[in-house]
C-alpha cells in the first residue's frame, strides 16, 4: 500500500458568469474556473500535529489531531476539513507540515476562500489512511459542507462545483443537483480588483432573505407559485400581493434566471458569438447593479472603462458590494486591462483553467 509522503495540490479560482445570487436559490448558474489558482504543498510529519505556513498574508496555523477539533474563529476552514472528512471516514493518522501560496485576490468575490478549502480536501483525502482521489463532485460536497454548512453560512454551491471541476460548466439545482460542462470555446477575460472588501454576508443575507420570504408569501398565496417555473409575462399577477420594491426584485430574479437559460443556449453554439455573451454580460450587471444593487461606483467605472476600451461586456463578480468586475475581452486584452489600471483596479489577463488538480506527489511502499 502507498503511503504519501509529499503532496501539491492546486485549485482556480471563478467567475460567475451568469446567475449570480441564483445557487442560493437552487436556480441555474454558469461558472467558469480561472487561471489564478491556490496551492497547497503538505509533506507528512512523525507526530500528529498540523502545521500550515501562509506566508501570502504573514500568517500560520498549528493544532493537534484531537477526535473532534474545536472552532476558534466563526470561519474556522482548517478545521473544520478535518472534522467534516473524519464524519466521512478519512481518519488521519499522523500530521502535516503545509504551505499555502495563492494567486487569487483575496476577499474580492473569486472565490479564494472555497480554492483555499477544496485544496485542503483533496490533500487531507489522498494523505489520509485512506489514501483516497476524490472526484470532482465529491470534493465539491465536501467542502462546501465545511465552509458553508458546518458554520451556517448564506452561500451556495457553485464555488465549491466551479473550482472543483473547472472549466465551464452549467450547474441546475432543481429538480436535483447537475453539472454539465460547457465546451464553449470562450477567449481571454480581464479581471479586475477593485480593493473594496466585498460584503458577502450583509448582501447575501439581504438579497437572499428578502427572495425567499417573497417566494414564501406568494407559494403560500398561489401552491403552483415557483421561481423556477413562473414566466416574466406572469409576474403583474402577484403584483397586489407585493411591496414595488419587492415586485422590483423578483423580476430581477426572474430576469437573471432567464439570462442564464439564454447564455446557457449561447455557449453550446459553434461558432460562438463573442458579441452575443457580451450583451448578455451587460445586461446581467444592468440587473446586479440597479435591482439587486450589488455593484459599486467604481466598479461600475472600471466596467465602463473596459467596454470604451473595446471589451464585449462585463459585470460584477461574486456577492458585491466591493471585490471584483470582469469583461469578456477575446480581442486586445491588454489594453482592456490598461483602461481597468487606469481608473484605480488591479487587472489580470484570465482565460479558462482546469479544475482542483494534484500536481506533484511522492509515495513510498509500505
Amino acid at each position: 500500500m502507498a503511503t504519501f509522503q509529499e503532496l501539491r495540490v492546486s485549485t482556480p479560482g471563478r467567475v460567475c458568469l451568469f446567475g449570480e445570487h441564483q445557487d442560493y436559490l437552487q436556480l441555474p448558474v454558469i461558472p467558469c474556473a480561472i487561471s489564478l489558482r491556490i496551492a497547497i504543498e503538505a509533506r507528512r510529519r512523525t507526530d500528529t500535529q498540523i502545521h500550515i505556513d501562509l506566508p501570502d498574508i504573514g500568517s500560520s496555523e498549528s493544532f493537534l489531531l484531537e477526535e473532534t477539533l474545536p472552532y476558534r474563529s466563526s470561519r474556522d476552514y482548517f478545521r473544520s476539513v478535518v472534522n467534516v472528512l473524519r464524519r466521512h471516514g478519512f481518519a488521519l493518522s499522523s500530521g502535516l507540515d503545509c504551505t499555502v501560496h495563492g494567486e487569487i485576490p483575496i476577499n474580492s468575490g473569486t472565490s479564494s476562500s472555497s480554492a483555499l478549502i477544496v485544496s485542503w480536501v483533496k490533500v487531507l483525502a489522498r494523505m489520509s489512511d485512506r489514501a483516497a482521489e476524490l472526484t470532482p463532485d465529491e470534493t465539491a460536497r465536501f467542502a462546501h459542507e465545511a465552509e458553508v454548512l458546518e458554520f451556517g453560512e448564506p452561500g451556495g454551491m457553485m464555488d465549491h462545483f466551479s473550482t472543483a471541476y473547472g472549466g465551464t460548466i452549467a450547474i441546475d439545482f432543481f429538480p436535483a443537483l447537475a453539472v454539465r460542462r460547457l465546451h464553449a470555446g470562450l477567449g481571454t477575460f480581464v479581471l479586475g480588483d477593485s480593493g473594496e472588501a466585498k460584503k458577502t454576508t450583509d448582501i447575501l443575507s439581504r438579497v437572499k432573505n428578502q427572495v425567499l420570504d417573497i417566494a414564501r408569501r406568494l407559494s403560500a398565496r398561489y401552491p403552483d407559485f415557483s421561481l423556477h417555473a413562473v414566466r416574466g409575462e406572469e409576474l403583474e399577477l402577484y403584483a397586489k400581493e407585493l411591496t414595488p420594491e419587492q415586485i422590483l426584485l423578483l423580476r430581477g430574479t426572474i430576469r437573471n434566471r432567464d439570462l442564464t437559460t439564454e447564455a446557457k443556449a449561447v455557449l453550446q453554439r459553434t461558432p460562438l458569438d463573442h458579441a452575443k455573451v457580451g450583451t448578455l454580460l451587460n445586461e446581467h450587471q444592468d440587473v446586479l447593479r440597479d435591482v439587486l444593487r450589488i455593484s459599486t461606483p467604481k466598479i461600475d467605472r472600471m466596467i465602463a472603462a473596459a467596454l470604451d476600451a473595446g471589451a464585449y461586456g462585463g459585470k460584477i463578480n461574486g456577492s458585491g458590494g466591493g471585490g471584483c468586475m470582469f469583461v469578456y475581452a477575446p480581442e486586445h486584452p491588454e489594453h482592456v486591462a490598461d483602461a481597468i489600471d487606469r481608473v484605480g483596479g488591479r487587472a489580470y489577463v484570465v482565460c479558462a483553467d482546469s479544475g482542483a488538480r494534484i500536481e506533484t506527489i511522492e509515495a513510498v511502499q509500505r
